[in-house]
């Protein structure tokens, strides 16, 4: 048993609202594709649907509501991911300040590999909790008491996946079109600058809230 049309439609206008709205998950794609390379924007992309997958099974089995009623649990997570959030930041900040940029090739220390940036975004979305509690709040609204709640859940994260995907793609060809500017060294740099301090800024607040 699938979740009906009708349930696909819904969960698909709440997810699309949270998708094109701006955080990390944008930010880390954006730089990756202007900076590191197409293969390692791509490998976040994947990713970071990996880790929506993940979130939301274990909000369907129940792993998410232990993390919810667990004040332990939940701030353990939430703390690992600022730390996580706020360390890759300041990296960008820092190599902003530092600006090694070696001719229109910049220099970041990382390779550009699918898999690199597969598991950087597959770390910044399980590490943030947020994205579980906001499946805590919307699956058990959709998914009926006696249905499969591992197949439902796993088939509703599968719209915000495919959702993601399409929005990031987007935003990745964006900033390969615009490879040539975005390759200048001054422009590397802040765009170094502006998205750590928006990735630290997304960890603080996560470790404050």
């Amino acid at each position: 048993m699938f979740p009906t049309l009708h349930t696909l439609s819904q969960f698909a206008l709440v997810v699309a609202l949270l998708t094109v709205t701006p955080g990390v998950d944008t930010a880390l794609v954006l730089r990756s594709a202007a900076v590191a390379g197409r293969a390692r924007a791509w490998g976040a992309i994947l990713g970071i649907g990996c880790g929506v997958l993940v979130w939301g099974g274990l909000t369907a089995v129940g792993v998410s509501a232990l993390l919810a009623a667990s004040q332990v649990a939940y701030t353990i997570v939430r703390l690992a991911g600022a730390a996580y959030l706020v360390y890759l930041g300041l990296r960008l900040v820092w190599s902003a300040i530092r600006g090694h940029v070696q001719g229109r090739a910049v220099a970041t220390g990382v390779k550009d590999t699918i898999g690199a940036g597969w598991r950087q975004g597959l770390l910044t979305n399980l590490l943030n909790p947020k994205v579980g509690a906001f499946y805590l709040a919307i699956l058990p609204q959709l998914i009926p008491v006696d249905a499969p709640h591992l197949t439902w859940g796993l088939s509703l994260a599968a719209v915000h996946v495919a959702e993601g995907t399409l929005w990031l793609g987007a935003v990745l060809l964006l900033a390969r079109s615009l490879r040539g500017w975005l390759e200048r060294p001054r422009v590397v740099r802040g765009i170094d600058a502006v998205v750590g301090t928006v990735i630290a800024g997304f960890g603080l607040r996560l470790a404050l809230d």
